[in-house]
């Protein structure tokens, strides 16, 4: 493809993004990988290293999307593709050996939560949650306990929706000391943002369907590796699992990823200004970003993120003799420019109270309402938010 390892790695990611998983540059052919719509390809013999073989195998529209995004996450290894999020993280955690332990934060993706619980009710893997921000806790539940120490370390951060930040350089050298390896959800944060595996990670996960497409019109998920073993496994499992993406659905993920760095700035800066707002507003009870510097994750993620996302949480207040989760109803409701829709990182703004959700944890308040910033004019934002928040009273 377009750009080497060694060229990646001399460009900022602003660059890469754009630059990366083109075609080679011959005369009149396309500057972008077109879809290629087929099962089969031609072929004779035993299949070799590079043999495409069959449609679930490879396909060339996957390509440029995988390459860019091992490119960006800084891996020596081009990232492997899903059909969705959760196919991701089924093969991810498909890394976990028989009767083996997950350590989890309790605050995370509610669909990793619900699968992993479901996984460990069959008897594959002892599960133990924590809060991931408590870096003693977790490193306490990856020793051994009953002769078993932990065989992966699952982390995200910020997390969703409570948006706690783990020590991912402390942890993860935790977790290799205890014989575990560590797979890091990137989600919020993407890699333009934070790089899990210069911090220590193993595995990179990302719901693609998020910031990396970036429009909200694709279901994607993807894996990245430096690890050429851990990789081959992963493969091997989305080849016989058959979670794999639709050269559509791959080739929009691509198109939407050449913006990434432009919407990641818009959004992430309009983020710092609403949370800024947002803290000050008596109907909020309490507000999470790690932007603020009154955050109590505040000072780990400057230490290792570039900059502090495009998610926020509150907590809305008891308002007009209403329940916080009533008014946070009432809040949603209200809204005209925000959109009332579950999932993130869209050109669009959306919001939700996070507890409407039969999954997500008992211990997310019911009273949590969580904004992903989009990149529409912040004033249009905060105007409408503002409205809203002020009709509680009413």
């Amino acid at each position: 493809m377009s750009l080497s390892e060694q060229q990646a790695a001399a460009l900022s990611a602003e660059t890469v993004v754009v630059a990366a998983g083109r075609p080679p540059r011959k005369r009149d052919e396309p500057v972008n990988q077109p879809i290629v719509l087929s099962s089969t390809y031609f072929g004779t013999g035993p299949l070799a290293d590079g043999d495409r073989g069959y449609g679930r195998y490879s396909n060339p529209t996957w390509d440029p999307f995988e390459e860019a995004l091992g490119q960006l996450e800084g891996a020596a290894l081009p990232g492997l593709l899903y059909a969705s999020g959760l196919a991701a993280v089924s093969s991810a955690l498909s890394l976990i050996p028989a009767g083996g332990v997950l350590v989890m934060p309790s605050h995370s993706y509610a669909g990793s939560l619900v699968m992993a619980t479901e996984l460990a009710e069959k008897g594959l893997f002892e599960l133990r949650t924590v809060d991931i921000a408590d870096t003693d806790a977790v490193k306490a539940l990856l020793a051994p306990a009953e002769g078993k120490a932990a065989s992966m370390l699952w982390l995200e951060s910020p997390t969703n929706p409570m948006l706690g930040i783990a020590d991912i350089r402390a942890l993860t050298a935790a977790a290799h000391e205890a014989g575990a390896i560590v797979v890091t959800d990137n989600t919020f944060s993407t890699p333009l943002v934070q790089q899990p595996l210069s911090l220590g990670s193993d595995v990179v996960l990302h719901s693609v369907t998020k910031y990396l497409a970036g429009h909200s019109d694709v279901v994607l998920g993807a894996l990245v590796t430096s690890d050429a073993a851990i990789r081959a496994t992963l493969l091997h499992h989305r080849i016989i699992h058959g979670g794999i993406a639709g050269p559509f659905e791959a080739w929009l993920a691509l198109r939407g990823l050449r913006t990434l760095a432009l919407r990641i700035e818009r959004s992430q800066a309009s983020a710092a200004v609403l949370a800024e707002r947002l803290s000050t507003h008596p109907r909020i009870g309490s507000i999470r970003f790690p932007g603020l510097p009154t955050d109590p994750g505040h000072e780990r993620a400057k230490s290792q993120m570039k900059s502090f996302g495009s998610v926020l949480c509150v907590q809305i207040a008891p308002a007009g003799g209403l329940s916080g989760a009533d008014a946070a109803d009432k809040l949603v409701r209200a809204l005209q420019l925000w959109l009332p829709a579950t999932s993130l990182g869209g050109v669009e703004s959306l919001i939700e109270r996070r507890r409407r959700h039969a999954a997500e944890p008992v211990s997310v308040p019911d009273n949590l309402v969580r904004l992903s910033v989009g990149i529409e004019n912040v004033d249009d934002l905060w105007a409408d938010l503002e409205q809203a928040l002020d009709a509680l009273d009413g």
